[in-house]
């Protein structure tokens, strides 16, 4: 094994911004990574983990080591007659392991169908779709401890998980590698409809009977229709968080604009769609030369071609600012930017 110096990421961001690691390196296997770590070239101080790229922004070249998980392989390791613990790679794409559930019967998860990115990233940010998320599925994880090799398994308890959030990324951000995570799905599927436009995408499919395929088709079908796919126009999906605010507040705004829309959200707190207030801001479609705001979602902020980083990342603050502004709401960034 031998780290790559001065490597261009271009490929491995979905944003497509040509940044430039000072080392590169991937590995396949926990005793790869943890002979990398152990490599006298490797600034542990200095050390960031991709998996798929695709919710990442980077605004200036890496000075440091980026390891790229590679980690591959799923598999049910126990089952009884109501749940199945399925264990996947860090390093898998996730919707790989969205088909693998689906074709073995498996359910929980045919929601988040679709979403870009990897295994190993999914419980940083505790990814989530159409009423979803992973922490209603998750068992446990598997990681390295990047400053001593040790491999410490991670319950759902001590994930600390939140709406886009874990204790990855916040007390244990930049001190873990997640190798392998692993999910309880259920073989007595609950069909979670109520989200978005999936009742309607459903009867337009003319599905008389609701199935784990048929509902992930629906959810691809929906997905396709409101984001662009990143190998044609350069974008990491989703750049804010629905904000979550009080009723109060919500009530406010609610007489304010009668159409707003709204879900329901923990500890009597309403989600308010980022997309919706951005459209209602005027961001929708706007383009600034060679990035801007997507046409057909305003949540999306999108790379037509040889855009820089730092210019997206201004775009972000600009619709931040008018949002708070004319809301009074705080948007916050999904996408890490670096």
């Amino acid at each position: 094994m031998t780290f790559q110096k001065n490597f261009s990421l271009r490929n491995l961001n979905t944003f497509g911004i040509d940044a430039k690691a000072a080392q590169y390196a991937s590995f396949t296997s926990v005793a790869e990574l943890q002979a990398l770590l152990q490599m006298p070239a490797l600034n542990k101080e200095k050390v960031l983990v991709l998996g798929g790229g695709s919710n990442i922004l980077f605004t200036q070249d890496f000075d440091g080591t980026v390891l790229h998980n590679k980690i591959q392989g799923i598999a049910i390791t126990e089952e009884n007659a109501e749940f199945a613990l399925v264990q996947s790679g860090g390093g898998v794409l996730w919707h790989d392991l969205v088909l693998f559930s689906i074709e073995n019967e498996l359910a929980g998860i045919e929601n988040l169908s679709l979403i870009p990115g990897t295994v190993g990233a999914a419980p940083l940010q505790n990814i989530g779709a159409y009423g979803v998320e992973l922490k209603d599925v998750f068992f446990s994880l598997e990681a390295v401890h990047i400053f001593t090799g040790e491999v410490k398994h991670f319950a759902a308890e001590a994930c600390g998980f939140g709406y886009r959030e874990s204790v990855f990324k916040k007390e244990l951000k930049g001190q873990y590698v997640v190798t392998h995570v692993t999910l309880k799905l259920s073989k007595t599927a609950i069909f979670n409809t109520s989200y978005g436009a999936i009742k309607d995408t459903l009867t337009n499919m003319q599905v008389k009977e609701i199935t784990l395929k048929a509902l992930s088709d629906a959810v691809i079908q929906i997905r396709r229709s409101k984001l662009p796919d990143p190998a044609v126009i350069g974008n990491a999906g989703s750049f804010f968080k629905n904000p979550e605010i009080s009723a109060k507040t919500f009530a406010d705004l609610k007489f304010r604009y009668p159409d707003i829309p709204s879900y329901p959200a923990p500890d009597n707190k309403v989600k308010v769609p980022a997309g919706w207030l951005i459209e209602r801001c005027g961001w929708k479609g706007q383009k600034r030369n060679n990035h801007g705001v997507h046409a057909d979602q305003a949540l999306v902020l999108v790379n037509y071609g040889g855009a820089l980083g730092h210019q997206i990342r201004s775009l972000a603050y600009e619709i931040i600012a008018s949002v708070k502004e004319t809301f009074g709401i705080t948007l916050m960034p999904e996408v890490n930017i670096l």
